[in-house]
């Protein structure tokens, strides 16, 4: 049994705080670059360049590349022969986002009651998801997870003889409502399967996935395929001013369903796709 501490955690999550909004992935500066030269649209290729001008001031000032510096979602994948000592894991969780977002200078969004609206001032509490996988380590995702985008997102309990084209029509419905409002280009995660709340999991958990990178089942990486050409010809552009890059890539993750179901869901990230990984 191998023992990590909350203080590591809490450190950890610190960083990755302050990383993910200050350094966007190479993944998605790689896809930035690919679309400035496809981008068909002067006005469209502009937008491009200063998004790439945007995060490359971000990473070298240590600053945030937006102002909306997210809602801290993580994905925890905890080895089975891992041992959290010294508090609980939540608590450590959401300690770090304190520290993280306290010291990093980034934008306190959270607020305690989605009635009330009383801000937490801390960015505190995170949203945390914990899945038991093999060994011994302890895997941090986070997210920082703008609303911009996230408001444009959506779920749909479809009849299972909507069938693929069903879910197709409303995956480009969903992107075609969001516009510019999600701050596109977007990189669209879609859950298939399971049950409500399941498909939304399975949406967010996708975006995780690095951009380029296809599903392992031959067919739904041709759906994510397809998804994109279709996306991309809808004309909605960068920041929604037209072009063809309006999606820099979908992401699609399946589950078992019941055999009354087709639950579909869409979580957009806007063009700051912001996710880093730390491993304990």
């Amino acid at each position: 049994m191998r023992e990590v501490t909350c203080e590591q955690i809490t450190e950890a999550v610190k960083q990755l705080c302050m990383d993910a909004n200050y350094e966007l992935g190479a993944d998605v500066v790689t896809a930035f670059r690919k679309a400035a030269q496809t981008e068909e649209s002067a006005v469209g290729k502009e937008v491009i360049g200063q998004l790439i001008a945007n995060a490359e001031i971000a990473a070298a000032e240590r600053v945030p590349m937006c102002q909306d510096t997210g809602m801290g979602i993580f994905f925890v994948e905890l080895g089975q022969d891992c041992r959290i000592t010294g508090g609980r894991l939540y608590d450590a969780i959401n300690e770090g986002i304190r520290q993280g977002y306290g010291e990093g200078y980034l934008r306190a969004s959270v607020v305690k009651d989605p009635l009330v609206r009383q801000n937490t001032g801390d960015n505190t509490p995170g949203v945390i998801h914990v899945e038991l996988v093999e060994g011994d380590r302890c895997t941090l995702h986070m997210a920082a997870k703008g609303f911009g985008s996230e408001n444009m997102s959506r779920l749909k309990m479809l009849k299972p003889s909507d069938g693929i084209e069903g879910a197709k029509d409303f995956i480009i419905e969903t992107v075609k409502m969001a516009g510019p409002n999600a701050c596109p280009p977007m990189v669209i995660g879609v859950g298939l399967g399971g049950t409500f709340e399941k498909s939304a999991y399975l949406a967010k958990k996708s975006l995780l996935r690095p951009l380029g990178q296809r599903h392992a089942r031959a067919d739904v990486a041709e759906l994510e395929e397809e998804l994109i050409q279709e996306i991309n010809a809808l004309g909605i552009g960068p920041q929604g001013m037209g072009g063809r890059t309006t999606a820099l890539d979908v992401h699609i993750e399946v589950f078992a369903t019941h055999i009354a179901g087709l639950p579909v869901a869409v979580n957009i990230n806007c063009h700051a796709s912001r996710h880093k990984t730390a491993v304990l």
